[in-house]
């Protein structure tokens, strides 16, 4: 008699008999009674440690990147294998990765992310690396997958790609479910959406996601006070902070601040955007440009009488693209909402750009996100984070998004949430992402960017809890187990 296909049974001289389809029985030593899973871009190892946490014990590892490679095995006790692309052929695969229960994969996110190229499975250095996972999932057939990456790839090329990934994996005999989670919706604060799929060769009719929770979260709960971070904020962004400081004091109690980004730039200017822009007038009067039209660039400068490149150099950066000759929808809104704003404004506004003359600072500093409507303007009491699209201004409910951080990106604490206005340490944005106390990378700026990588183990953990123990016919005992139907 055949057990169903994808279970795991315990048998009574303590090996693990693994059911897969299209493959009979394979009997699997196992000495501690743990379900085998296996880590693919593994990174931090946030997997690592959510299954672990439920018992797992891994079994093998795929990072190309050498120093967290390295770090892996320090952390997990697991040789890591380099290059997912050396195992090419299925033989490789069949003979260099363990029988395992679980397959994790956090497949690079960047050729389907909103910030990237959005090239997808075309990217040909990691786009198609989806198809790897695949391949591992044709030969080695475990019973349980759990696939992570941005949200936008479930809308990603019209949703033509999350079809095709469905398609290939059902091809296999998966059942595939996907829903997509931030930290924020299990008492961690960090709002980080991220897309989760499950896939199961017995069937998820069983299986329910985690459920979401409303509690509040506040960021006190990652920091550590005790400790301080060794690199200084730069003087141009203490100075970027006071300026934005200043202006929320500034601001009159009767005004709701906008909930569109502050465009700085636009605060006295006129220069042409609904129907016509700034490169397509230069395209147009090649000799004149923008002089003679009475019109004015950012911050009101005047542009009559300027040879173009003088008149280039006076628009702002998200207007003077050479080739755009019509501005999307979004950018024309949030153009006009700035210049109705100032227009309102200017009476406490003007002041402000006159002693601080935000001309001076870098595009980036010009621009402001205030993520805090309702709350007392004293910019101290929030966390902030420094982006191209500006300096963001979040409650201290939430820490901003952990993105592979460059180190002006690193979210910074105000002087009322840590006695002084530091940035977030590499341990405090381990916190976020519920890894515990593993080594991380010795240099801040690499620990910043893994951790920006890194898959948050608590989400993880919740995910395959129901997946591992809950679909119906297991067990749930940690010496007794039926992992393949999910308790």
């Amino acid at each position: 008699m055949s057990a169903p296909a994808g279970k795991i049974e315990h048998s009574q001289s303590r090996e693990l008999v693994l059911w897969s389809c299209g493959m009979g029985r394979l009997r699997v030593l196992e000495s501690s009674g743990a379900f085998r899973f296996i880590d693919l871009f593994s990174g931090l190892g946030g997997f690592h440690v959510a299954l672990q946490e439920l018992g797992g014990q891994g079994v093998f590892a795929v990072e190309w990147e050498p120093t967290l490679n390295a770090l892996y095995r320090h952390n997990f006790g697991v040789e890591v294998w380099s290059d997912i692309n050396r195992l090419k052929t299925d033989e490789d695969i069949d003979q260099k990765v363990p029988e395992h229960h679980v397959l994790t994969a956090g497949f690079p996110c960047q050729p389907f992310s909103k910030a990237g190229d959005q090239l997808g499975f075309q990217d040909t250095v990691q786009g198609n690396l989806f198809f790897k996972v695949h391949q591992i999932l044709k030969v080695k057939r475990p019973p349980r997958f759990i696939l992570e990456n941005v949200p936008n790839i479930l809308r990603h090329d019209g949703g033509r790609t999350k079809d095709t990934m469905f398609n290939m994996l059902q091809d296999l005999g998966y059942a595939v479910k996907v829903a997509h989670f931030s930290p924020h919706e299990f008492g961690i604060p960090q709002v980080r959406d991220r897309a989760y799929f499950v896939g199961s060769l017995d069937g998820l009719d069983g299986f329910e996601w985690p459920e979401k929770h409303k509690d509040p979260t506040s960021i006190s709960k990652v920091l550590h006070t005790s400790i301080m971070s060794s690199r200084p904020i730069p003087d141009l962004t203490l100075r970027a902070i006071d300026m934005w400081g200043d202006f929320l004091k500034r601001s009159p109690s009767s005004l709701k601040m906008p909930s569109f980004p502050i465009w700085a730039m636009e605060f006295g200017a006129t220069y042409p955007f609904e129907f016509e822009t700034p490169s397509a007038v230069w395209e147009r009067r090649r000799k004149y440009g923008l002089s003679g039209m009475h019109v004015r660039g950012s911050f009101g400068f005047e542009l009559d009488g300027l040879p173009i490149p003088e008149q280039r150099a006076r628009i702002p950066s998200h207007s003077r693209r050479q080739g755009d000759v019509e501005f999307p929808r979004w950018k024309r809104t949030f153009i006009r909402q700035n210049r109705e704003f100032y227009r309102d404004n200017a009476g406490w506004i003007n002041p402000w750009m006159n002693q601080w003359q935000p001309w001076d600072f870098p595009s980036s500093f010009q621009k402001m996100e205030w993520n805090a409507q309702g709350e007392e303007r004293d910019i101290d009491n929030f966390v902030l984070q420094v982006r191209a699209s500006g300096v963001r201004i979040k409650r201290p409910t939430t820490a901003p998004s952990l993105i592979a951080f460059t180190q002006s990106q690193v979210p910074i604490l105000g002087a009322n949430l840590a006695g002084g206005r530091r940035y977030m340490t590499p341990r405090e944005c381990a916190n976020l992402q519920s890894l515990g106390d593993i080594s991380l990378p010795e240099s801040d700026l690499d620990a910043y960017k893994a951790l920006g990588n890194a898959v948050n183990a608590k989400v993880v953990k919740a995910i395959a809890k129901p997946l591992l123990f809950a679909i119906p016919g297991a067990t749930n005992t940690r010496t007794t187990r039926t992992v393949g139907a999910a308790s």
